[in-house]
């Protein structure tokens, strides 16, 4: 493994809040620099050069050192008037001040044409976006989810980055927003390859190495002490210490540093470039013989499980490096145009808060609490902060800041850290788009309800726990005074993202319901590509959802989520008992670079799409919510009942190849005007569109 110094930029700079008040630009680096930004206009004439007049704004930088090699800053710009100029073409540039010297992001690389990391597009020199007018009633929104380091085929965020290209000059088509749905990165499924970086990377990151086995001694005996850092070692202490659910959490990310490294390494080759010649990995061979790799078993079943071993190592390996060849082309992309992200569980973990009674043991454990909230901390530093850094006061950043001083887990600052993330509220928050966009958190402000469910696979009956609803009362009230305090005003258009799908494919929900969950329930271990999380499953949570939306009054109900691994576009109308109706379209796109529809439940689901999708196609399904909260499908010619909680006509919408999902790697493009919704799906090889939906 090359250890050569860290560079001085990890990652970004990463293009986030962006509104006519002001501009937020992260960036990572690996020792500590004055930051500051300037901005200029650019005035783009065909056929003459670019001319660039500096705005004239206030450049304001927070930085927040979260380890000894690891500053991630925020540089703030604010206007010297009254807004920054909108439908106009900006750039940007960094400076980096340390001592008498100064640098700018030319210093690093990252400016000018046709070189391997540059962060401009065509002949401009610097990294460009802009802001749309308030009151222009259009958005261009790239949105995914869903990015494995390891996953099949290309990485097709990068066609976000072609999008851009091919469209740098032209306002009028090119994205100015990217919404990341959920599951930037995958803590709970590290690739074998990848892991030796990730551990090392997170003790250089931080500076020393954070002692787990003061949080759980157990770590201290065999053979724990030693396959805490080996590959593939640390299933067993996830699943029975931190009470951990992962299939696929040998080798989990557990610290600060580990789980930072993961982000730095699927947004920048940087980190990449300081471990790996060209992404090159050590042979499986070569990690095996310097006892690097953990194996169960020790008798005659060792070589078998090394063929296994050797086999997934190197299949890993190809997929990785499919991975790294995009980096450069999704570094750009986040350094131009403004982007905003929610969590979903894999960037804590799989099955996060699936139920109360997950909540309640990994709360118990001592190590299972102290990994969620180094999750926790590492997706507020990455992602959270920037989407909205006014929600996090100064006794939030303070409470961070006494902690990572010292990562000391014996210390009161442990706790108060560890109550303040596990207790956090604000995670929703609202993006400055027109439509305005508000962002769920879907995950931490869950009720779960303990009444058993029965549930029965043959002759085995079972009471288990209740699905969750995905946001309880408290919630909901949290979301709706964010979304007021916005500036958002009912009867005016509404983007709600939610990272699990409001309106998946019914047939999809259906084959999980009844053929996945009870083998999930009776112990039989079923893949972590479907989970059962979808609002359908708690018919009260999923009301209160329509009833919420209902209460907003939107003009027009849009839609956007991820998480489920494929691709749809949904439109439904919904009627309430006291005859008020809502139309809501519903757009989901997901994955990005984790397609998981393979093996044999993967097989025997793409077969039944293939077989019903004909029947579903352009057709109207409909169906009501009964006194009970139980979502019925009417058969024909079955009357809804009087005393419905509400009913709705839904109809799956096909695209231009046919199918009324896409189950490859896809990137979500949406735009929005007061007449009409397109919604297409950007991939490798083509694009997937669906047909234009006007909107009354």
């Amino acid at each position: 493994m090359n250890l050569m110094d860290l560079p001085t930029i990890l990652s970004g700079p990463i293009l986030r809040r962006v509104e006519p008040s002001h501009i937020y630009i992260w960036i990572a680096l690996s020792n500590r620099h004055k930051l500051s930004a300037k901005l200029y206009h650019i005035e783009s004439t065909e056929g003459t050069e670019h001319e660039y007049h500096e705005i004239d704004c206030d450049s304001e930088t927070t930085t927040f050192r979260a380890g000894k090699q690891l500053y991630i800053s925020l540089i703030k710009l604010t206007p010297n008037g009254s807004t920054f100029p909108v439908n106009t073409l900006l750039g940007y540039n960094l400076h980096f001040q340390k001592n008498a010297k100064v640098l700018d992001l030319q210093d690093f690389g990252l400016l000018g044409h046709n070189l391997p990391h540059s962060i401009t597009y065509g002949d401009l020199r610097f990294p460009s976006f802009y802001i749309r007018d308030p009151k222009q009633q259009q958005t261009n929104i790239l949105y995914g989810s869903c990015r494995k380091l390891h996953g099949k085929g290309e990485d097709t965020l990068s066609q976000g980055d072609v999008a851009v290209e091919n469209n740098y000059l032209d306002l009028e088509n090119r994205p100015g927003t990217l919404f990341l749905l959920g599951d930037q990165i995958y803590a709970d499924d590290v690739p074998d390859p990848v892991f030796p970086i990730m551990t090392d990377a997170g003790k250089r990151l931080i500076g020393k190495e954070e002692n787990l086995a003061e949080i759980e001694p157990r770590l201290n005996e065999k053979p724990f002490h030693t396959s805490l850092s080996q590959t593939r070692g640390r299933q067993y202490i996830m699943e029975r210490f931190c009470k951990f659910t992962s299939s696929h959490c040998r080798n989990h990310a557990m610290t600060h540093g580990e789980y930072a490294a993961l982000y730095l390494l699927s947004w920048s080759p940087e980190l990449w470039d300081s471990y790996t010649d060209n992404c090159t990995f050590p042979t499986f061979n070569e990690s095996n013989k310097k006892n690097q790799i953990y194996f169960i078993y020790e008798n005659n079943e060792r070589n078998k499980e090394e063929n296994v071993y050797k086999k997934e190592y190197e299949e890993q390996v190809e997929d990785v490096k499919e991975t790294y060849k995009t980096l450069s082309k999704i570094r750009r992309l986040l350094a131009n145009i403004p982007t905003y992200m929610i969590f979903d569980d894999h960037d804590i973990t799989d099955d996060w808060n699936i139920s109360h009674h997950w909540k309640n043991n990994v709360f118990q454990s001592n190590l299972g609490r102290h990994v969620v909230a180094n999750g926790l901390a590492a997706y507020w530093l990455f992602q959270g902060w920037g989407n909205d850094p006014d929600q996090f006061n100064d006794s939030f950043l303070k409470t961070m800041w006494k902690y990572c001083r010292s990562y000391d887990a014996r210390s009161a600052a442990h706790g108060a850290w560890e109550e303040m993330l596990w207790n956090f509220d604000q995670w929703n928050f609202v993006a400055p788009t027109n439509p305005t966009s508000i962002f769920l958190d879907t995950r931490t402000q869950r009720k779960y309800d303990h009444s058993p469910l029965p549930v029965s696979l043959g002759r085995t009956i079972e009471e288990k726990d209740r699905p969750p609803q995905l946001i309880g009362e408290r919630g909901w009230q949290t979301i709706t005074d964010c979304l007021y305090t916005s500036g958002w005003k009912s009867g005016e258009a509404l983007l709600i993202i939610s990272p699990a799908p409001v309106y998946g494919i019914g047939l999809i929900e259906s084959f999980l319901n009844q053929y996945i969950y009870p083998l999930k329930t009776i112990g039989v271990p079923v893949t972590t590509a479907f989970d059962f999380e979808s609002w359908k499953y708690n018919g009260e949570g999923f009301s209160e959802l329509l009833y919420q939306i209902k209460e907003w009054n939107p003009s027009h109900c849009f839609i956007l989520s991820g998480d489920v691994h494929y691709a749809s576009a949904v439109t439904t109308n919904v009627e309430f008992p006291d005859h008020d109706k809502l139309c809501i379209y519903q757009f989901t796109s997901s994955p990005m670079n984790n397609m998981s529809f393979s093996g044999v439940q993967g097989g025997l689901m793409k077969a039944i799409v293939t077989i019903n999708a004909a029947k579903r196609r352009n057709k109207e399904i409909n169906r009501y919510c009964d006194a009970s909260y139980d979502i019925v499908k009417q058969k024909r010619n079955t009357p809804c009942p009087d005393d419905f909680t509400w009913k709705e006509k839904i109809r799956y919408l096909s695209s231009n190849r046919g199918p009324i999902i896409e189950t490859d790697n896809n990137l979500g493009h949406l735009v929005i005007t007061p007449t009409f919704v397109q919604n297409s799906l950007l991939q490798a090889k083509k694009e997937i569109t669906y047909a234009p939906i006007t909107l009354s």
